[in-house]
């Protein structure tokens, strides 16, 4: 399974360095380090660096090595992982819809004026969307965690989210999480 979860981590965070992709599944670090010097050898991944900052990227090889292995664990539970799927999907529509009320407060000149977040009833409320999208996000959790144990702890770190930035990074992982586990594209 921790092979599964090295592989998946690096998709899930598009560029992480060992100890983030060792975190990101609560993973033995020596372990993680060693499985990701097999999957650059396999050329599965590949180490990038820019300005400074480095980390380990999917190639397409280990794109479509992730996607067999995740096509392989999920067997019999698509039914359960596509329906819930499914109830996630207007959910992520409104998140995107609460995350750009974030970025923007329209006016009567600007439609898309930036939010300079001088209105706290339109930010509270942008604020309140995001928490209730937090509570619904709880029974899918489990819902996938029965199935998947690895689905474990999204709702939780949507909850102890700081802002809205890392809700949505949150969110955009658990997105790619289940595309990635069905086989379906954006």
């Amino acid at each position: 399974m921790t092979e599964v979860l090295v592989l998946h981590a690096v998709r899930l965070l598009g560029v992480g360095d060992d100890d983030a992709i060792a975190e990101r599944f609560g993973l033995d670090a020596a372990v993680v380090k060693e499985l990701l010097l097999d999957y650059q050898a396999y050329g599965w991944i590949s180490w990038s660096e820019f300005a400074g900052l480095g980390g380990w990227s999917l190639t397409d090889a280990g794109r479509a090595e992730n996607e067999r292995r995740l096509a392989a664990e999920l067997g019999p539970h698509r039914a359960t992982v596509q329906a819930t799927y499914d109830e996630f999907l207007p959910l992520n529509g409104r998140l995107q819809a609460a995350c750009t009320n974030w970025q923007l407060r329209p006016t009567e000149n600007d439609p898309l004026a930036f939010n300079d977040h001088t209105d706290p009833v339109w930010d509270q409320s942008v604020l309140d969307e995001l928490a209730a999208i937090g509570q619904a996000l709880t029974p899918l959790t489990a819902r996938l965690t029965a199935v998947l144990d690895r689905f474990h702890g999204y709702d939780t770190r949507y909850a102890a989210a700081k802002d809205v930035e890392e809700r949505h990074r949150v969110w955009f992982e658990l997105h790619e999480d289940l595309i990635a586990t069905l086989g379906v594209r954006r």
